[in-house]
């Protein structure tokens, strides 16, 4: 990690309030970094970026429904006023399931899961493209193990996920030679409100998490490996050692890639 490529750099962070982001958030704060932070929950969103002043790092909170196109502009602009540039963008924020597709009451959760997954970093990326090609800058998205295989009881949020590495790939390549990277996270089971706020068969969040929380890794771990993918502009993060293998079994015996997903959700880590 190289608190010369962080300091001062200008990083726009979605879901920024809870769980990965907010550990981002404080972590990236302590290297110096200026901060946009976004998410839905005013009182978090303003209580981490008192944290992360408190850091050394600059923070500007700006109340964000990445869902909402408007707002994913309101926010690139929002920070170009507040910083004069945007060397980072972090897509982050993310909405989850947790149910059988045909325990599903309400259709419109697979709706909302790309609203957010996908659209809304989709949107946001659009318009802080310009902005990032001046300062041939980075873009991340943290997608998940899920948007790398399918995933039983969350086909959703698999979806959404592939969806959002299909548009990031692509993306990549449109920016060869404009110095713009492209970093794609794929975190496994993280410590995270992600679960307990997952949508399940009728479409309310579960309140409760279906995996053993103290057995996977912590948010603060991720956040740690997650900045020296960005610090290095790497292609992509793999996290866990089951991720890694599961792409190579994936192509001699997908059979038992199926078997492992299934395992890891009935066991909740």
């Amino acid at each position: 990690m190289s608190n010369s490529v962080l300091r001062e750099n200008v990083m726009i962070l979605t879901g920024a309030s809870a769980g990965i982001g907010r550990a981002l958030a404080l972590q990236l704060a302590e290297q110096g970094a200026w901060l946009t932070l976004a998410a839905r929950d005013v009182d978090r969103l303003a209580s981490v970026a008192q944290d992360c002043q408190k850091r050394g790092g600059r923070a500007l909170s700006v109340r964000t429904d990445i869902a909402v196109e408007a707002d994913c502009r309101a926010l690139i602009e929002k920070t170009v006023a507040e910083y004069g540039r945007i060397d980072t963008l972090i897509n982050n924020a993310g909405i989850s399931m947790w149910t059988p597709l045909d325990q599903l009451q309400d259709l419109s959760i697979l709706e909302d899961l790309m609203r957010v997954n996908y659209l809304g970093a989709a949107q946001a990326t659009f318009y802080a493209l310009p902005y990032l090609k001046q300062t041939r800058g980075r873009i991340v998205a943290v997608s998940s193990l899920a948007g790398k295989n399918g995933v039983p009881t969350r086909s959703g949020y698999a979806a959404s996920k592939h969806a959002m590495v299909g548009f990031f790939d692509s993306l990549r390549i449109e920016l060869a030679g404009t110095g713009v990277s492209v970093t794609l996270i794929y975190p496994g089971f993280v410590t995270s409100e992600i679960r307990e706020r997952a949508f399940g068969a009728d479409g309310k969040p579960l309140g409760k998490s279906p995996v053993r929380e103290s057995e996977v890794m912590t948010a603060e771990e991720c956040a740690r490996i997650m900045i020296n993918a960005i610090v290095r502009r790497k292609r992509e993060e793999v996290m866990t050692l089951r991720g890694k293998l599961g792409q190579w079994l994936k192509l001699i015996a997908p059979g038992m890639v199926d078997r492992v997903a299934r395992k890891a959700i009935e066991e909740g880590k």
